[in-house]
């Protein structure tokens, strides 16, 4: 499905909202050489009250990989200044992993001989329970991306469902248009979270080969699209280690920046995975990323989007997530990204998308927050 059409066009029937942002972050990402910004460049970076893009770009610099301790003391102080202790704690449950697009680095991807599954409601409900009982407020619903088996009608089901048990749920599913976005928020979903992957325009054609995802600029417009249809908040990421980690740390913060800006109400989320392996792992066209350079991305968001929640999940080991809570805001726990895996009696279940590093329970990660000095936090929302 839409193998060899052009990646940077709308395939028949996905929906153009018109955005200027596309061509905003792309020419922008086009002019910046990380390499002319200085020592000087980065020092007036990190003490600026409101930082501008190029400020942000300075922070990312080989030159501020030197002064990486004085921008991670100042993202401390502005992380405690705007969230205290706080450390919000979710977790995913996959639902289905059927998936049609064919991206190289995925272990859902089409072609991956993979056992395949997709719960029902009963199964969904015990997976939801059991989670509850870890004393979990907030849940993020996954899917493979295929509309086929996993349409609209049945995420917002479990949106339904999973209100019954949280407070807050989020999805991270294929994208969608702004009507389907509308349905969801009317399910009581709160959130949405896609990932671009990389904004390497000739890249990211490269690593998806056929299906929707293959459309760059419909993904792209996919949190514009979200709010459009009423939602709060919108996750965005890109997976490290598919290109140059500077050029798509500031394409995609610099995304959320815009998108903050022409929608002032709106809720912005980052998040900060690296590659890891997948079942049937073939892609080996690895640009590494070392841990102290995903402290300097971690860093320079926080200080660039000082009000953003920053995620880091179980990609990372368990010794670096219990340091990176100092400028990160959001952990996941408790987690599997297999399906149906938390339930019990749940037949069929379904392989995982990638493997994690971190594999504490819920109560083993709340009680590592706290020996960090911080405050594992539920819900922070009040609903009247």
């Amino acid at each position: 499905m839409f193998e060899n059409s052009n990646h940077m066009e709308f395939f028949e029937g996905m929906e153009d909202i018109k955005s200027d942002l596309r061509e905003k972050v792309l020419s922008k990402r086009d002019e910046i050489d990380f390499d002319t910004f200085t020592k000087a460049d980065v020092k007036t970076a990190i003490y600026k009250e409101n930082l501008n893009e190029m400020d942000f770009a300075a922070l990312l610099s080989p030159a501020a990989s030197e002064m990486l301790d004085e921008i991670a003391h100042r993202a401390f102080e502005v992380r405690k200044k705007h969230f205290g202790n706080c450390v919000n704690l979710f977790t995913p449950i996959y639902i289905a992993n059927y998936c049609e697009n064919a991206c190289v680095y995925c272990g859902f991807r089409r072609d991956n001989k993979i056992h395949r599954a997709k719960l029902d409601d009963s199964e969904i409900k015990r997976e939801m329970q059991a989670i509850k009982e870890d004393g979990l407020e907030e849940v993020l619903i996954l899917t493979g991306e295929s509309d086929k088996y996993s349409d609209v009608k049945y995420i917002a089901n479990a949106c339904k469902m999973a209100s019954e048990h949280f407070k807050n749920v989020a999805v991270e599913i294929y994208p969608c248009d702004v009507e389907d976005y509308k349905y969801l928020h009317e399910h009581h979903a709160d959130y949405v979270t896609v990932f671009q992957e990389t904004y390497d325009i000739e890249k990211y054609g490269q690593l998806h080969p056929a299906g929707k995802k293959r459309s760059f600029p419909y993904r792209f417009d996919t949190q514009e699209r979200a709010i459009l249809g009423g939602i709060r908040g919108v996750g965005f990421g890109v997976l490290f280690g598919l290109t140059d980690f500077r050029k798509d740390a500031f394409s995609n913060a610099y995304h959320a920046y815009l998108l903050q800006r022409k929608y002032p109400h709106a809720e912005i989320a980052m998040s900060c995975p690296r590659l890891r392996p997948t079942p049937g792992d073939s892609y080996d066209n690895y640009n590494k990323v070392t841990e102290r350079e995903l402290l300097q991305i971690i860093c320079a968001y926080r200080l660039f989007l000082p009000f953003a929640a920053i995620t880091v999940s179980t990609r990372e080991r368990a010794g670096f997530r219990k340091e990176i809570v100092k400028y990160a805001t959001k952990i996941s726990a408790g987690v599997s990204t297999g399906i149906g895996l938390r339930g019990k009696d749940i037949e069929d279940k379904g392989d995982d998308q990638f493997e994690i590093a971190d594999s504490r329970s819920v109560k083993e990660i709340v009680e590592s927050i706290k020996e960090s000095g911080f405050q594992p936090v539920m819900n922070d929302y009040l609903f009247v």
